[in-house]
């Protein structure tokens, strides 16, 4: 393992995966394997953009049987990192308590082919019917909020979808369909983002 260390982050190479720690301050490393050890343990906050879909709606043909209401649904890139990321998720033995979710049906194809459990959904993380548009402050504020309720013991995992992330954390820049932040606590209790994760590496790390 090769590990970078600069001003404003840590860049980790495991065998051509690529994890990247935004805003580290010189001196502090952290690796894969520091990362995997650290969800183990619990107490952070994973903020997930939904995997990846296609931005045309289907149509009745095409359509899963259980989108009635022909929302956008995830192509497959987005069904199988979905799948592997829960799977990676059980097989690294990383707990997971809370499961906040999008009541959008790309985000909730998500959460049902990652197999996360009790999931209970939230219309401060939609796309207010909208799709790209209409995604309020007060929904941004939301979440800002909610990513700081850092648990005890096991990780709290929160889908939803880019304009809702930018509106929160306009700092953290584009995140990728899938790709999870990884919140949690600096050496002075305040909570920040200590890493992130792109769907298609969680099979890598197992």
């Amino acid at each position: 393992m090769r590990v970078i260390v600069g001003l404003v982050g840590v860049v980790a190479f495991v065998g051509g995966l690529t994890i990247r720690a935004p805003t580290v301050v010189q001196g502090q490393t952290l690796s894969a394997d520091a990362i995997v050890t650290s969800l183990r343990q619990g107490g952070y906050v994973m903020v997930m953009r939904h995997a990846s879909s296609p931005r045309e709606s289907p149509d009745k043909r095409t359509a899963n049987a259980d989108n009635v209401k022909l929302e956008r649904q995830l192509d497959e890139a987005g069904r199988s990192g979905s799948t592997a990321m829960g799977r990676a998720l059980r097989d690294l033995k990383i707990p997971v308590g809370d499961v906040l979710t999008s009541p959008t049906y790309r985000a909730l194809e998500t959460v049902r082919l990652a197999q996360l459990a009790n999931p209970r959904t939230y219309v401060e993380l939609g796309d207010g019917g909208q799709s790209m548009q209409g995604v309020s402050d007060a929904q941004g504020a939301w979440l800002r909020e909610r990513a700081t309720r850092l648990p005890k013991g096991t990780n709290t995992i929160i889908v939803t979808h880019m304009p809702n992330i930018a509106r929160a954390f306009p700092d953290w820049g584009a995140v990728a369909d899938g790709e999870v932040v990884i919140v949690g606590s600096d050496d002075k209790g305040r909570s920040r983002p200590l890493g992130r994760i792109k769907i298609e590496e969680w099979s890598r790390l197992r």
